[in-house]
């Protein structure tokens, strides 16, 4: 293996997709925001049934979490092996083992960058993109076992939002760069920045900046409303909503909050999102 892979890891509704439509119009480097749904071009994701089906077959069972995890490892080793220099591959796996099947394989691993959102906002966000209620998204948050898939992803395993975080955070067998998506959301032309040269890549100020406003989040919103968006699901009216942070202040019930933060206060708490 040549490590070529990049990782963008994060938990579900933390960020992830803004960041690789920023890293996509700075790539493509055109004269005006490139389409988010083609956004895809430039980079890869480590759930996409179809790839599986690819490597596997049009028969396999991709509702089998064995039988995705067996042909993982073919996954990655494919785009490893692509010649790329460097292969940004988002992912929503914490960096666990489960069966014994190593998700995130540091032969292939070059390092990895890790976002970051206050559970509380994540809990909003995900109801609302899974259309579950605030209550069922606070729980899943909590559960060790949590594991997400669908017709178009393989299984994609989670468990609790401490448990992800402390899985890449306490990485130390490759570089990982981690950035809140608070930060980003206050100085993006810097958060990016960081994230170009984490990833050993050549910066170019201007066309951070460029990439910027191609992806603000009135920029993606708009594009929605005006061709929809492929990676939205059937269960949320929008995949970009406001972008803010914060709502849970006025939008999740008060006993919910003290549930998230006594679940999941030792890590809150390290990345200076307990007051």
């Amino acid at each position: 293996m040549k490590n070529s892979i990049v990782w963008l890891a994060s938990y579900p509704k933390s960020g992830n997709t803004w960041t690789r439509i920023f890293l996509a119009n700075y790539f493509a480097n055109e004269d005006r925001p490139l389409s988010i749904n083609a956004a895809d071009r430039f980079g890869f994701a480590d759930a996409p049934a179809g790839l599986y089906r690819k490597i596997g077959g049009p028969n396999v069972d991709l509702t089998s979490r064995r039988a995705t995890l067996a042909l993982r490892a073919r996954l990655l080793n494919a785009i490893d092996g692509n010649g790329a220099t460097v292969n940004f591959v988002k992912t929503h796996n914490a960096n666990t083992n489960p069966f014994g099947v190593e998700l995130i394989p540091p032969p292939a691993t070059r390092s990895a960058v890790y976002i970051l959102r206050n559970p509380l906002d994540v809990a909003l966000s995900s109801a609302r993109h899974f259309g579950t209620t605030h209550e069922q998204a606070v729980t899943d948050l909590c559960r060790s076992d949590y594991v997400i898939g669908s017709e178009n992803f393989v299984p994609q395993f989670l468990g609790s939002w401490s448990d992800h975080v402390s899985s890449w955070a306490g990485e130390t067998r490759f570089p990982v760069c981690i950035l809140r998506y608070e930060d980003m959301l206050k100085d993006p032309a810097t958060s990016f920045e960081t994230m170009l040269r984490h990833a050993g890549l050549p910066i170019d100020k201007g066309r951070i900046e460029k990439a910027v406003r191609f992806s603000s989040f009135d920029e993606l919103a708009n594009q929605e409303t005006t061709d929809g968006f492929k990676e939205n699901t059937k269960n949320s009216e929008r995949f970009f909503t406001s972008g803010k942070s914060g709502n849970w202040r006025t939008e999740l019930a008060p006993e919910l909050v003290k549930k998230v933060r006594k679940q999941h206060r030792k890590m809150m708490k390290k990345h200076g999102y307990l007051e």
